[in-house]
This record gives structure tokens, C-alpha cells and sequence, in this order.
């Protein structure tokens, strides 16, 4: 790409992180759409050209420099668009089905192409090549009837309101009534960082403090407990369990957390904490949970869901769990945990040092066990998904979307939406460090957990 075409800038502290990380796996945000009408390429080509015009993130290429002392990343933004849409023949795409054809847990064609996608890493060791962020791709199904649609990001320009606000997007733009005034443009250069963009002095902190805070994640992070690991010497890759609920078990967890005046993610939390501490009968053992917030509105100027790139940060808290604790009970004094860590700006004034130990522990793996930080993140945010007529109007049957965890990151990582009215949870794993079947009984014992929670609510 030529230099005259490009604008430009330097990645912040946390995209630098995703750029270290996504060389070992982590950081591949993936979404996939399993399409029962043909698809007009053409159409669906002009359609991405128009979201990379709206957001010049989805037109930048990734530059790597490398020099015998550090390793440089910046974002380089052409004026005009430039995806070229990848196109797979049933061949290929009943290659990647006949993979799993022997596992014990059963997986739908839509969930393999997607562990398929995000252990594509265009993005490991490219130093001198420039990449693209935004990749697009077609798996004609074996079927003859239906169609996998993926869109592959680098996690540094794809947190999960822009995945989120990338599908609503797109969907406007692929229905044949979609009128130029639709889509949200914004400026033609790509947004400033997040550290950039941190209100007044809520990212300061006295040198000490921060030397103090990062010894204490670094001790605390040596006595979390993690699962079971299956298989700690296999080179990894990211699988993934889905966990879905139906509407009036949805809405008795709902209606539980509104009782208890805290967001899903304090009872989703819970249930995976009681899941996982379930076989441990009679000791107490400390486990590390990572909330996500979204902090595009609170930022300097404030952002829109429409500033595509990576605007969340990151608290780190961690539990106790003696057994016997209720779902309920569990779950206020965990978001609780959560709350008071944000009311005191944690997740700015820590940032650093979160970026910090995530570079480190890169480049140092034995400074975690298997390179996990934590049993489990979640996002204190909830998607809320109503767009199901407009999807099935555009031949859209059923997504999913997750980013891969497998070289740095949680045991599990949630992706939580309610969908029409409906709980569905993608859980995405390293493997072999964990097996299918592990993850799998896990998840039951969560989504058993939240059942069984949701009809008791009102005794709390």
C-alpha cells in the first residue's frame, strides 16, 4: 500500500496488547451468519466497501516494525476500500466438517466453521508484511441450501460493540429497501486510542501505588485456582460451547437480577463460579473473574457505538468460594465486587498496569499457569438483540460471534446475548489445555445453575 494513500497513527497502550497477544492466538474476533438465501456476492461486496467508508478502522492495514530492542505497531488507513471476499467451495468447506466428525460432543456446521475461523491467524509473525484488519469470507455448505458468512477482525479494532454494531450495520445495507442515509458515517481517520480519550486525571496514579497494585495482581494471580487442565503441552487452539435458555427461563434470571438489583453478568458470574468450585467439597479457593465495561461513553469526548476499534476495559477481582453459597447470594456480592472497583475508576486507573501484565506474561509464560488469568471473563453488558425480523428478511437462520482466548487470557470467555427474549451464552476455550467434553459438563452445570436460581429468585 502506498504511503500517498495512507493516513495513519501509532496503536495506544491496550491495542498494543491485542498486537503482542493475537501472535499466540489471542485476539481473533470472529462473526459468523449461517445464510439460508442465495447470496448476491456483488451486493454483499458493495456492502462491505460502504462499512469500511463508514469506519476508516475497517480500512487500515496492521504495519509491524520490528528492531533489535522492541517491536512497533501503527494503524495505516487507505482512502478507499479495499476487501476482497474469500470464497470457499463445499470441498473445502466438508474438509473442515469431516474434523470433527468423531468427537463425542456434538457441533453444529455454523459452530465449526467458526472455531475454524479463529484459529486462522493471518496476523502471526507478519513483521514487514502489512495486514488487514477486516477479512470476509463465504463456505458454501454441504447442503446446497445454506451458507456460512464470516468476518474475521483483529481484536485492536473489534471489541464487542463494534461486533455488535458491525452485524446491525450490515444487515441494513444487504436489505434491498437500504437507502444511503442509513449508515452512520463517521470522521475519515481512525478514532484516537482509548488511553487517549481517558476523561481528566481518572488514568493517574501515583508511580508507587502502581508499583504496589501490579505486585499485588502478580501475587494474587499465583494463588487462583484454575480448572482442571486436560493437556498442557499440545500447541493450542480455541474451541467453543454454546449455552442457551429459553425465554421463560431467561426471564425468571432476569426478573432474579432485577430482584437483586444487579446486572446478568453478576449471575452469569456466579453460576460459572458454583459450576466450576462444584467438585471441590469442603475447601475454600480463590478464583479470578474479568468484567469487561464499555467505556465509550464516559470517555473524553465520548464515543459512539458507531467509533468502531477497542473501547473496553478491563477489572480484575477476585472470590472466595467456600461451597454452598447460593446463586443469588454469590452473585450480589461478586457484581458488588465488580461495582465498587468501576465507581472508583479501576478499570482506567489500572489500565496500564492490566497492559502491563499482559505483555509480560507474553513474554514470559510461567508467570501464569497454562497462560491463564483468570477462571472466566465476562462483560458487565449485556447484548440485547430485536432484530430478528430484519435478520430472517436478509436470509440471516443463526450467528454467532466470540474472540479466541487460547494463547493468553481466561479458562472461559463469555459472550453473552439475549436474542428474541432468549439466554445465548458463546463460550469459547483454549484446547487441549481444556477438553470439549470438560467445557461441555461445565456449561451444563452452569445453565442447570441459572434454571434452578431463576425459580427460586423471589426467596432473595
Amino acid at each position: 500500500m502506498s504511503t500517498v494513500e495512507t493516513k495513519g497513527r501509532n496503536v495506544g497502550g491496550t491495542e498494543c496488547s491485542w498486537c503482542k497477544a493475537i501472535r499466540g492466538g489471542t485476539g481473533i474476533a470472529v462473526l459468523s451468519l449461517l445464510i439460508t438465501k442465495p447470496i448476491d456476492i456483488s451486493r454483499f461486496q458493495t456492502s462491505l466497501h460502504k462499512l469500511q467508508n463508514s469506519h476508516p478502522i475497517l480500512r487500515s492495514k496492521l504495519h509491524t516494525s520490528s528492531s533489535s530492542t522492541d517491536t512497533t505497531f501503527s494503524f495505516l488507513t487507505s482512502h478507499t476500500p479495499f476487501i476482497k471476499i474469500e470464497s470457499h467451495n463445499i470441498n473445502v468447506t466438508s474438509n473442515i466438517l469431516a474434523k470433527n466428525k468423531n468427537d463425542t460432543v456434538s457441533i453444529s456446521p455454523l459452530q465449526q466453521i467458526m472455531e475454524h475461523e479463529l484459529n486462522r491467524n493471518t496476523w502471526q509473525d507478519r513483521t514487514g508484511i502489512d495486514t488487514d484488519m477486516f477479512v470476509a469470507s463465504i463456505y458454501a455448505m454441504p447442503d446446497e441450501k445454506t451458507w456460512v458468512v464470516v468476518m474475521r477482525l483483529h481484536v485492536a479494532a473489534c471489541d464487542r460493540t463494534t461486533a455488535v454494531s458491525l452485524l446491525r450495520e450490515l444487515l441494513v445495507l444487504m436489505k434491498d429497501e437500504e437507502k444511503e442515509e442509513n449508515v452512520v458515517v463517521v470522521e475519515d481517520v481512525v478514532p484516537l486510542a482509548i488511553e487517549d480519550l481517558v476523561p481528566g486525571r481518572k488514568g493517574k496514579k501515583h508511580i508507587w501505588a502502581r508499583g504496589l497494585d501490579v505486585l499485588s495482581y502478580s501475587v494474587n494471580s499465583f494463588r487462583f485456582t484454575n480448572l482442571k487442565f486436560n493437556d498442557t503441552k499440545n500447541a493450542r487452539f480455541s474451541q467453543v460451547v454454546r449455552m442457551q435458555l429459553n425465554q421463560t427461563d431467561t426471564k425468571r434470571v432476569l426478573d432474579g437480577c432485577k430482584q437483586s438489583r444487579i446486572k446478568l453478568c453478576g449471575a452469569i458470574t456466579a453460576a460459572g463460579l458454583m459450576a466450576a468450585h462444584s467438585n471441590k467439597t469442603n475447601s475454600s479457593k480463590k478464583y479470578g473473574i474479568i468484567t469487561l465495561t464499555d467505556c465509550r461513553s464516559t470517555l473524553d469526548p465520548p464515543l459512539s457505538n458507531h467509533n468502531f476499534g477497542f473501547y473496553h476495559a478491563a477489572i480484575l477481582n477476585n472470590h472466595v468460594i467456600k461451597g454452598g453459597e447460593s446463586l443469588w447470594e454469590l452473585a450480589k456480592r461478586t457484581y458488588g465486587a465488580f461495582a465498587n472497583s468501576k465507581n472508583n475508576d479501576k478499570h482506567f486507573t489500572d489500565m496500564a498496569d492490566m497492559n502491563f501484565l499482559m505483555s509480560k506474561a507474553i513474554e514470559n509464560p510461567g508467570l501464569t499457569s497454562s497462560l491463564r488469568t483468570s477462571i472466566m471473563s465476562v462483560f458487565e453488558d449485556t447484548v440485547v438483540d430485536d432484530d430478528g425480523m430484519m435478520q430472517q428478511e436478509v436470509g440471516v437462520e443463526d450467528y454467532m460471534g466470540c474472540a479466541s482466548v487460547h494463547g493468553l487470557g481466561p479458562s472461559m470467555g463469555i459472550f453473552d446475548t439475549i436474542r428474541d427474549g432468549r439466554l445465548d451464552c458463546v463460550c469459547v476455550y483454549p484446547a487441549p489445555l481444556h477438553a470439549r467434553e470438560q467445557m461441555q459438563e461445565l456449561i451444563n452445570k452452569m445453565k442447570a445453575i441459572l434454571i434452578e436460581g431463576g425459580k427460586t429468585y423471589e426467596e432473595y
